[in-house]
């Protein structure tokens, strides 16, 4: 698709559907991540836990998708969409890539990928031809987003009926270091030893899965710091926190002696259309 002004140069907006086609996309998009610093949970790596899980959890109604906008075909993206079509019933829901999972509190952890306004409203109007193109009735909901995210506004804009709500989160607060003495590392080997332990608190069976999975690979590329209060009887208190950088984000953690807290974290939006094309 042209750009508004028909420039043949203008960015063109396409649409990619399956893992593996999103699976490119990803890693495409991987130097506009870093241009626009996304935060660690819209980055290739975890978005590419995301894909496995999805992956290790096959549901036939269940389907990845990436809106891309680019100025030439398959070359590097200005904006990028990652998202998920899962079919209930009569109806298609869809959701930005990975908002179900257990990602950390108090921030906004997902973005809609957009070098500037033109590119964001580019994208919007590719997300729109992804939802014209589904069969049967939709529902969208894209939840966990930024303040002000440009893209958000322009598929507000677009549907009739969209809603854009904010919400107060609550960010998890570390203070095992109160109750320790607390380990911390972030050897790969150290969380291999701690994190089933750590994890069997954890009661959903498929989060305890990408949990386990996700900090592995972030594990592996220095991005996981784990911290453990123990003694004679095993296990007392865990907590994975992501590390990007100087940046540190508690993930999520457990603790029999306290040392984890809450407090107030960042706004995050939720952009909804309830279900259009009912028969």
């Amino acid at each position: 698709m042209a750009g508004r002004d028909g420039d043949a140069r203008a960015p063109l907006a396409r649409i990619a559907v399956g893992r593996a086609r999103v699976v490119r996309e990803v890693r495409a998009a991987a130097p506009l991540m870093a241009d626009l610093a996304a935060p660690v949970t819209a980055r290739g790596p975890w978005l590419t836990a995301v894909l496995n899980h999805q992956a290790a959890h096959f549901s036939p109604g269940v389907r990845p998708a990436a809106v891309v906008v680019e100025a030439h075909p398959q070359g590097r993206p200005d904006a990028v969409a990652f998202l998920t079509l899962r079919r209930r019933g009569w109806a298609t829901e869809v959701s930005l890539l990975g908002q179900a999972g257990p990602v950390p509190p108090g921030r906004a952890p997902a973005r809609l990928l957009a070098r500037d306004p033109a590119r964001a409203e580019l994208l919007a109007d590719g997300v729109c031809r992804l939802l014209d193109a589904l069969r049967g009735p939709w529902r969208l909901r894209l939840a966990g987003l930024p303040l002000g995210d440009p893209t958000a506004r322009a598929l507000a804009a677009r549907q009739p009926d969209g809603l854009i709500g904010n919400e107060r989160s609550f960010r998890l607060v570390d203070g095992l270091d109160g109750v320790g003495p607390a380990v911390r590392s972030r050897d790969p080997r150290d969380l291999e030893r701690w994190l089933p332990q750590l994890l069997a608190h954890e009661p959903d069976r498929r989060a305890r899965g990408f949990l386990r999975a996700a900090a592995r690979l972030h594990g592996a590329i220095g991005q996981v710091e784990l911290a453990v209060v123990a003694d004679g009887a095993g296990l007392r208190a865990g907590l994975l926190t992501l590390v990007d950088g100087g940046d540190r984000w508690p993930w999520w953690g457990w603790s029999a002696v306290g040392g984890l807290g809450t407090e107030l974290g960042a706004p995050r939006v939720t952009l909804t259309a309830p279900a259009r094309r009912w028969p």
